[in-house]
């Protein structure tokens, strides 16, 4: 079994809080690792609100869950019964303990009405992410993680072909009946699948809504609200542009990835890792899985944006500590990269601390420029955490 490193920040969350979400998409391991944790301790009680008979045994939940006041009680699919956490919070109140409900849930809590205004105070929030770079097997190279993408079936199947049988059938699964389950609404499974794929050949590239729904035809709001869908269950992830205290004309919409590369190379039918250097998307690829894994290790007060000016001065990623930008970030395929023009134009612009440009495999270095050169698992091992 593949090691998270969230356990620990998770069972030390569980020493002080009594109720912890862990959120994130589906078949991310939320449950082996909910499972694993309250294991470890006294034993807990599981339910699956997806499942008919868990669901029915919370009909009356509060008396039900009552009885397990020193059980760990773990919900999984918490999203499915949203008036549950107004029934959570006396239920904590009468019997505040540390680590006594571990709330799954595969939708953000801005999604899951009331979920704030219920636990304010007496829940913390953690989100699982895909399997990253610090925690592959010492049999699996970051290139596989790369192509194969992060879900834990996926990565770690025996061959390429299961792990491609193992996408589509999450891609299918997810289009035609999980999103609209999900978020209790109508979505049309032949839109979605335009709508994916269209996403997949605009990885990378500026967001634009209206493009999307004349291509579709739909209206702009039918867009917006199937990406929020999709963002919500932490499939797609819109990088926002930097414009604070900008002076000059800038590029003011997001960029969208869809954040497993996994999906991705399923979404463009890429059949291998070698096809993936010849396909015109592998950049944006590559550029999205880097994004994912300094997620993954950033400290929780560094936000991620991107800079583009309408001049041409560009970031592929900003990391900004408050209103201050930290580093500026170039990300390159090619282990010899060239310092672009405007990278340095934007560090003038922006003055960061500190300026990289990122590449799969490159030795470490400084240019004249004072530009970092390094490789991604040098950075996020070494050089991220040391940001402040």
């Amino acid at each position: 079994m593949i090691t998270r490193l969230l356990q620990l920040v998770v069972e030390k969350t569980l020493t002080r809080s009594p109720a912890i979400a862990i959120l994130g998409p589906r078949q991310v391991g939320k449950t082996t690792l909910a499972k694993t944790i309250a294991g470890q301790k006294s034993g807990y009680h599981y339910l699956d609100l997806e499942n008919p008979l868990d669901y029915q045994k919370l009909t009356d939940a509060y008396t039900y869950l009552q009885s397990f006041e020193d059980t760990c009680v773990i919900l999984d699919e918490v999203q499915r019964m949203p008036q549950l956490f107004s029934i959570l919070r006396p239920l904590i109140d009468e019997h505040r303990i540390p680590g006594r409900f571990i709330l799954l849930g595969s939708a953000s809590p801005l999604l899951i009405r009331g979920v704030s205004e219920s636990l304010a105070g007496r829940i913390a929030y953690m989100e699982l992410t895909g399997i990253g770079l610090l925690e592959l097997p010492e049999d699996i190279d970051f290139r596989i993680n790369w192509f194969r993408g992060s879900f834990p079936n996926a990565l770690i199947a025996a061959t390429d072909e299961d792990s491609k049988n193992w996408l589509n059938d999450f891609i299918r699964s997810y289009i035609e009946r999980d999103l609209a389950y999900l978020f209790g609404v109508e979505l049309s499974p032949v839109i979605l699948r335009n709508f994916w794929s269209m996403l997949a050949h605009a990885n990378g590239n500026i967001w634009n809504a209206e493009t999307f729904a004349r291509s579709l035809g739909v209206t702009a709001p039918t867009v917006l609200r199937y990406i929020s869908f999709l963002e919500g269950g932490y499939i797609v992830r819109r990088l926002p542009p930097w414009f604070v205290n900008a002076k000059k004309r800038l590029i003011k919409s997001p960029k969208v990835y869809i954040r497993d590369t996994g999906l991705l190379h399923r979404l463009l039918y890429i059949p291998d890792l070698d096809s993936l250097f010849g396909h015109p998307g592998v950049g944006g690829s590559w550029e999205g899985y880097v994004i994912e894994q300094i997620y993954q290790q950033r400290s929780f007060d560094l936000e991620l944006f991107y800079y583009r000016t309408q001049a041409g001065a560009e970031c592929d990623l900003l990391l900004v500590k408050g209103i201050t930008p930290l580093a500026c970030i170039e990300i390159k395929l090619s282990n010899t990269p060239n310092v672009s023009r405007g990278f340095i134009s934007c560090t003038e612009d922006l003055q960061p601390k500190y300026k990289y440009v990122i590449t799969p495999g490159s030795d470490t270095f400084t240019t004249q420029h004072g530009v970092v050169i390094t490789n991604l698992y040098h950075f996020i091992t070494f050089l991220l955490p040391g940001l402040r």
